[in-house]
């Protein structure tokens, strides 16, 4: 498509956007974007030690319980990130809206890359754990750049369609933490899924997130490719494309509309 073909054009204008958003996010505080990951951090040691201590939270399948919670954790915090910021990436740069040369499809990608480069760092602390615990590294976990490029599409797809709704119905951007916040207790990441009966299964897999979360722990601590889940990989591709294409569509058909609602 033409704009995908302007984004690459532009793509050191992108990246240089990214970077620049990624520093301003905590511009002003004293630790600057060490709060970028101290929030994150906390949130899993809170959760380990009620888990852990709390309700004597057992290891799954083996797996310690600090291994088993952040690597599910880990792609949560990023898709939550990424959805939050990228949908609102228009109304934090309306003066790059109304710039007529400047290509507004790419402020979603401004916010997505932007929260690579945290989780990139995230990646990094699983890793350490994985070592630390005696998991040293396998062939099973060049799988996470396959889960990390299926994340990216989905929420790129997504926050096209939120970011330009956002613009006319400001509503949407509490709307959408209240349906993360749902998303975070019907995703099995605190919660192992073999608690739910058989018979519900099928609705939990529903919510592509779960392919995602569970693709993390499938790549660092299972040892399961994703070719292994053939229906459940077909599943979400066919939902991620949906929401890609959809995302495509309703942005190019209000993107004319924004300069005068900002």
């Amino acid at each position: 498509m033409f704009f995908f073909s302007e984004i690459l054009k532009t793509k050191d204008v992108i990246i240089s956007l990214a970077l620049q958003d990624f520093k301003l996010r905590y511009a002003g505080n004293y630790l600057g974007i060490v709060w970028a990951f101290v929030g994150p951090l906390t949130t899993i040691l809170i959760l380990f030690f009620i888990f852990q201590f709390g309700f004597k939270a057992s290891p799954s399948e083996g797996i310690p319980f600090i291994l088993w919670l952040t690597s599910g954790m880990i792609p949560w915090f990023f898709i939550t990130d990424a959805i939050s910021s990228g949908s609102n990436s228009i109304l934090d740069k309306p003066y790059l809206v109304k710039k007529v040369v400047f290509n507004v499809f790419t402020l979603p990608l401004i916010k997505l890359i932007s929260a690579i480069l945290i989780h990139s760092f995230f990646i990094l602390i699983i890793v350490c754990l994985l070592v630390g615990f005696g998991y040293f590294p396998k062939i099973h976990w060049i799988q996470i750049f396959y889960y990390l490029f299926a994340a990216v599409t989905l929420i790129l797809g997504i926050t096209w369609i939120t970011s330009a709704l956002v613009v006319f119905i400001r509503d949407l951007v509490q709307m959408i933490g209240i349906l993360l916040q749902f998303g975070f207790w019907l995703t099995p990441i605190i919660w192992s899924e073999k608690v739910m009966p058989e018979k519900y299964l099928i609705f939990l897999k529903l919510n592509p997130s779960y392919y995602i979360v569970q693709g993390y722990r499938d790549s660092l601590l299972f040892d399961i490719w994703f070719w292994e889940k053939p229906i459940l990989t077909i599943y979400f591709w066919c939902v991620t494309f949906f929401i890609f294409f959809i995302g495509v569509v309703l942005f190019k058909k209000l993107r004319p509309h924004f300069a005068d609602v900002l």
